[in-house]
């Protein structure tokens, strides 16, 4: 089973959110009168966050303020890089199928990965498969990964995979090419006892 990118985006922001979220709302319950944890740095809610002490340590240091320049720079190239991350789309969405009276129509791209799939995990050999379409709309292209019985020859399995459910989704989508890179793995299988 494969990790999605935004599945991953969703935890990790809901992640940092809770995480803000629990600071800032306890920093603001603290500063509004709430009593403060056990725990807690400050003694109550006229207390600052840094001192003047705190805030002119480093002051006099060569190194501090061109380390938190870098540091901060790095955060904003991070952030920046994340975003356009996430905001790239590699899949498409919708496929545009030629219907032949100019109008044409929208396929979506995740149920021709749903049927591709399930027709290739109908292939003799193949114990299960996961396609992941991506390309452009106008022109995409398939990812799969077969993962094939012990006694399987993957060149029959790879020949026909393209030969039957990749040939049959580019035909039901009305595709003159459909590309596609196949990794074939075997599936571990108990090793059988010897009496």
């Amino acid at each position: 089973m494969t990790v999605r990118t935004g599945r991953v985006n969703r935890v990790l922001l809901c992640l940092v959110g809770l995480l803000l979220l629990v600071a800032g709302g306890s920093v603001l319950a603290v500063g509004l009168g709430a009593p403060p944890p056990r725990h807690w740095p400050h003694t109550g809610p006229h207390d600052v966050l840094l001192s003047t002490a705190e805030r002119t340590r480093w002051r006099d240091a060569p190194w501090w303020w061109p380390a938190v320049i870098a540091g901060l720079a790095v955060l904003v190239l991070l952030a920046l890089w994340w975003l356009a991350a996430v905001l790239r789309r590699r899949r498409p969405a919708e496929i545009m199928v030629d219907t032949g009276d100019g109008e044409g129509a929208l396929l979506r791209g995740p149920a021709l990965e749903a049927a591709l799939a399930g027709d290739a995990s109908r292939q003799p050999g193949v114990a299960d498969a996961d396609v992941l379409l991506t390309g452009r709309r106008t022109g995409p292209a398939v990812r799969a990964g077969l993962r094939l019985e012990p006694a399987t020859d993957p060149a029959a399995a790879l020949s026909g995979f393209t030969a039957g459910p990749l040939a049959r989704a580019r035909d039901a989508a009305g595709l003159e090419h459909l590309p596609a890179e196949v990794r074939l793995r075997g599936v571990r299988h108990r090793a059988e006892r010897v009496s």
